[in-house]
């Protein structure tokens, strides 16, 4: 006879962090440093294709937002998908597809063509970030499960400033192509992540993998005794959902959805324009290159502070309060961003903007991951990405419909 199922939930939960811990978040780190990096160079590169393809401001802005659309859709699909086949192989189709086809955007010779690509490139931006959140939350012990979330988060923000700063250093010598070819460095370590990262162990336990289930509980929990049959199981075990839309819905989750909704489509829009819209406004104001760059590092540099000091923050008060703070800090520091013309002011006020923008997006996700159950998570995560993505799109038609009048 089989002894007694274990919850594999409170182990995860109740786990110390450990070097498997930090290897999950490492992992995830990487990749999303590389999708950070990927939505950065917009910023970087418009100004510079405007230039060199004589492009006018609203039409950079319609090749901005083919990336934006793409995200949109990659989110919708791939977060679903993950529920179903698992978040590992989501991962390592959506680095191919973002990573490849950022590296391929470098020879496009005409706007068509780099249109495409950074669509396609868009749909594995916005299909990786989902999956990566739910994996590094489904590890993550209780006690520092938005910590570790946000650390991993981190990278996204870290992208962003070696965007910045490899585009100051090689563009002036290179051109904007390099920007793009640097993205194909993930490509390159697709078997090395295939070999170190693990699958999601609630995922595997769902599927009954029990063998690889044993695994992963020793290397994850040592002071745990597993023999050779020792079975585990869930807490939702009794609750089957569909992996899509409409059970975001069910199950009394119905308002909650819509709440999670709009707040990524206003953060996400908030964040967006900052993101990629920010040095060619400081140009526009009669910074140079340099120093407009110069302000999206900063904004960068502001953002991993706000992301992991937001995640410490949240595990001891509770990610409600600290995502109001951070909302309303954004609200008052953006403001007096359109007041202030002295350079040091703006400096601080960009970091500031910075650390409550991207630092609140990314606890939104943290929130979403711990919200919705096992079966529908990268789902739910995936759709409220694809609707803060539309926020995304509104800033660069409002941008394109202000360059119009």
């Amino acid at each position: 006879m089989s002894a007694k199922a274990v919850n594999v939930n409170d182990i995860i939960d109740r786990a110390k962090f450990s070097g498997f811990h930090f290897q999950v978040v490492a992992w995830c780190l990487l990749i999303i440093l590389f999708d950070g990096y990927d939505l950065a160079i917009n910023g970087v590169v418009l100004p510079l294709l405007m230039e060199d393809w004589g492009l006018s401001a609203v039409q950079a802005g319609m090749l901005a937002s083919t990336a934006l659309a793409g995200m949109m859709f990659g989110a919708m699909i791939f977060g679903s998908l993950a529920d179903k086949i698992g978040r590992k192989k989501v991962i390592m189709i959506c680095i191919v597809l973002f990573s490849g086809l950022t590296c391929a955007g470098g020879f496009a010779s005409n706007p068509t063509e780099f249109a495409i690509l950074r669509f396609l490139a868009g749909l594995g931006i916005g299909g990786v970030m989902p999956n990566l959140v739910a994996l590094t939350s489904e590890y993550a012990p209780q006690k520092m499960r938005s910590t570790l979330v946000t650390t991993m988060f981190s990278g996204y923000a870290v992208g962003g400033v070696m965007a910045a700063l490899l585009g100051a250093w090689f563009t002036p010598s290179f051109g904007w192509q390099i920007m793009f070819f640097i993205a194909g460095i993930p490509l390159l370590l697709l078997p090395v992540i295939w070999k170190f990262l693990p699958e999601s162990l609630t995922f595997i336990v769902q599927q009954n993998r029990q063998v690889e289930a044993r695994k992963i509980v020793r290397r994850l929990a040592p002071t745990v005794t597993v023999k050779e049959d020792t079975t585990f199981e869930l807490h939702q075990v009794d609750v089957p959902e569909s992996a899509n839309v409409v059970s975001l819905f069910k199950r009394g989750r119905a308002v909650n959805t819509l709440l999670f909704w709009v707040a990524f489509f206003t953060c996400l829009l908030t964040m967006y324009a900052l993101s990629s819209w920010l040095p060619k406004l400081m140009m526009a104001a009669g910074y140079s290159m340099d120093n407009s760059l110069m302000f999206m590092m900063v904004m960068n540099i502001g953002a991993v502070i706000g992301i992991v000091g937001g995640g410490i923050l949240a595990d001891r008060f509770h990610l409600k309060p600290v995502l109001m703070c951070l909302g309303m800090m954004g609200a008052v520091v953006m403001s007096l961003m359109g007041f202030q013309s002295n350079q040091f002011l703006l400096y601080i006020l960009v970091f500031l903007a910075g650390a409550a923008s991207i630092g609140s997006q990314m606890l939104l996700y943290s929130y979403v991951a711990q919200y919705y159950p096992l079966a529908v998570r990268s789902t739910g995560i995936g759709w409220s990405s694809a609707i803060g993505r539309m926020g995304a799109i509104t800033v660069s038609y409002t941008h394109l419909r202000a360059h119009e009048t």
